[in-house]
């Protein structure tokens, strides 16, 4: 097949984590390892010593695995990173596409989202998952969606499991059909163990890109099939039936960078997908960086050649 432009539409980045959730704390250490909800984890690749998970270092896994762009989505478990990605966005505003987030736990969070689209944001996220029960139709919640409607700024949205919040966006997206959207995780695909296509819940979160302005996008699919691992013959399966029920043209390869490469490579994070027989070239162009180029906006994209291994 030809060349592709490959996009990355889930990723993440931070100086430090420093902070809690649900009244457990996240801290980096060192070795790329963190305190994660009371538990040392391998939160991110050993040589990355010092905690920081950069721009530069995420520059560095891109234009080896030649992925020219990337969003930068944000999470409660990151603390808020608002400060670094606008100073990344400024500094880099080809390759990333940057969200900003919200202490959407705090009375206040509206007044912050409405600075934040004021500082120069196209985006905010929502880890939805992690709302502790707020619900996504609240006031204060529709409020900000409305704000974001008008203003044409973009949502990046991961659900909690269930049919609950699906219902809730269902009720966001009739309230504000302009607002774009863009869920996450491949709505939290089911491991192999339990197939999310037999799971009707998770095809009525699918089924939501059925509505014009939403999309959706598979950051973490390695994560949720590394059960499986290498080369994730599920996951393809999961992508190949979200796609019978809202068309390739609806969804986007994400990888989670960077704690799912602790597992794998980057680039092994989209080459499963690549080097498949079960999806066809033009899919494969539509999921890996066309239909991310349109949504997004990505202009001027850079092309990276390929550099050989020594070891090759």
């Amino acid at each position: 097949m030809n060349p592709l432009t490959i996009i990355d539409a889930h990723s993440h980045l931070w100086l430090k984590q420093d902070t809690s959730w649900n009244g457990q704390p996240i801290r980096s250490l060192r070795n790329g390892r963190s305190i994660f909800l009371g538990e040392e984890v391998q939160m991110i690749p050993p040589f990355i010593i010092d905690g920081r998970n950069t721009a530069e270092v995420f520059l560095s896994n891109m234009d080896y695995a030649q992925v020219s762009a990337a969003v930068v989505v944000q999470e409660f478990i990151d603390g808020l990173q608002n400060d670094y990605l606008a100073e990344v966005s400024r500094q880099y505003p080809d390759r990333f596409f940057v969200f900003g987030m919200a202490d959407y736990l705090n009375p206040d969070f509206c007044e912050q989202a409405e600075e934040l689209l004021r500082q120069g944001f196209k985006g905010l996220a929502i880890p939805g998952h992690r709302l502790m029960g707020q619900p996504l139709t609240s006031e204060a919640m529709m409020q900000m969606f409305r704000l974001m409607e008008r203003e044409g700024a973009l949502l990046s949205i991961t659900l909690e499991d269930g049919d609950r919040q699906t219902e809730e966006l269902s009720e966001v997206i009739a309230e504000c059909p302009r607002l774009k959207i863009a869920i996450g995780h491949l709505g939290m695909a089911n491991p192999p163990q339990t197939p999310c296509w037999e799971n009707e819940s998770w095809r009525r979160q699918i089924r939501l890109a059925r509505h014009e302005n939403v999309m959706i996008e598979t950051g973490g699919i390695t994560w949720l099939y590394n059960s499986e691992f290498y080369p994730f013959p599920s996951a393809v399966r999961a992508i190949r039936e979200a796609a019978d029920l809202v068309g390739f043209d609806k969804l986007m390869w994400g990888s989670d960078y960077p704690r799912t490469i602790t597992a794998i490579t980057y680039r092994m994070s989209y080459d499963f997908l690549l080097k498949t027989q079960e999806l066809t070239d033009d899919e494969k162009r539509l999921l890996l960086g066309d239909n991310a180029r349109r949504f997004y906006g990505f202009k001027d994209l850079i092309e990276l050649p390929y550099i050989k291994n020594m070891s090759e």
